[in-house]
Order: structure tokens, then C-alpha cells, then sequence
């Protein structure tokens, strides 16, 4: 199964690469990576979660007899696995290729910063618009460009993080 993801991410990293060159003189390789893979992994969130709450949950409440759960939530609770799991392969098989950590350790830091990028998500909408008064338009777009920086950050030196050389 390594095997195949591995094939998959270098097949995966010979199209974005492609599309590198008008980018060179700006961004580092790995950075572009990073956007181009997050942001389809954002399309497909987007997509799925359009599909799950319009069409196979029918914008109905889903009532599992102990709990009811609204469609968007139970749209998201759906969407959510599928995308974590894409998006660690990505990053896993075509941004962070250079990590040596275990594949399971590589599993949790990369579940643990998305814990945290949710809750970050949370923290700064409230701060942006219940505290600083911002629109709320406006405080998701600040707080998508801090949690992309701090996903980004602790993904390159934590959950994916590579052994360098030290100078000796």
C-alpha cells in the first residue's frame, strides 16, 4: 500500500511541480507544495460538504435516536475523516517527503496540529468579531491566513519533521 501512495505522491508532485516555474523566483518549492495541495484538499472539503448536506443528507436533521444533529454539522461530521486523511496523505507523499518519522507518528502530530488549527479557528473568529468588532467575512479571512501559517509551521517542523545534517 506504501508502495502505491508513494507512486501516487510522485505522480502528484510531477503535475504541481509543472506549474512551479512561473512561482521560482518567489516561493521555495516546498511552500508552493503546501498551498497547491492544501487548496485542493479545500476544494474537495468544500465539494463533499456541498454534496453531503445538500444531496445525501437533504438538508434534513439526522436523528440517531439518542441525539439529533443538524444537517451542516452532520455534513461536517462526514466530510471531516475523508479530508484529514487526504490531506495527511498529501502532505505526507508530496509537501513533507523528506520525514523519516513513523508513518504513526507522522499520523498523530499531523491529527494533533489539526486539533489545533480547529481550535485556533475558533479562538480567532471570536476574538475578530466578538471582541475587535471586525465583520465576520473579514475575521475568517485573518484567521485563515494565521491558522494556514501556523499548519504549515508545525507540519514542516513537527509532524513531519526531517532529520537535518548538523554542520560539524
Amino acid at each position: 500500500m506504501r508502495n502505491i501512495l508513494e507512486k501516487i505522491g510522485n505522480k502528484i508532485i510531477k503535475i504541481v511541480d509543472w506549474f512551479y516555474f512561473p512561482f521560482l523566483r518567489f516561493i521555495p518549492i516546498q511552500i508552493f507544495r503546501y498551498a497547491t495541495t492544501g487548496g485542493a484538499n479545500t476544494v474537495l472539503d468544500l465539494l463533499l460538504y456541498f454534496v453531503f448536506y445538500r444531496y445525501v443528507l437533504d438538508m434534513q436533521i439526522v436523528d440517531l435516536g439518542f441525539i439529533a444533529i443538524s444537517p451542516h454539522i452532520a455534513a461536517f461530521l462526514i466530510v471531516f475523516p475523508i479530508t484529514f486523511l487526504t490531506g495527511f496523505l498529501l502532505a505526507k507523499y508530496v509537501t513533507f517527503t523528506g520525514s523519516e518519522l513513523k508513518g504513526k507518528i507522522q499520523l498523530f502530530r499531523y491529527g494533533v496540529t489539526v486539533v489545533g488549527a480547529i481550535f485556533l479557528n475558533y479562538i480567532f473568529l471570536k476574538l475578530f468579531v466578538e471582541y475587535a468588532g471586525l465583520y465576520a467575512t473579514l475575521s475568517k479571512g485573518l484567521t485563515t491566513i494565521i491558522v494556514v501559517i501556523y499548519s504549515y509551521v508545525l507540519q514542516r517542523y513537527f509532524s513531519f519533521k526531517s532529520v537535518e545534517p548538523t554542520a560539524g
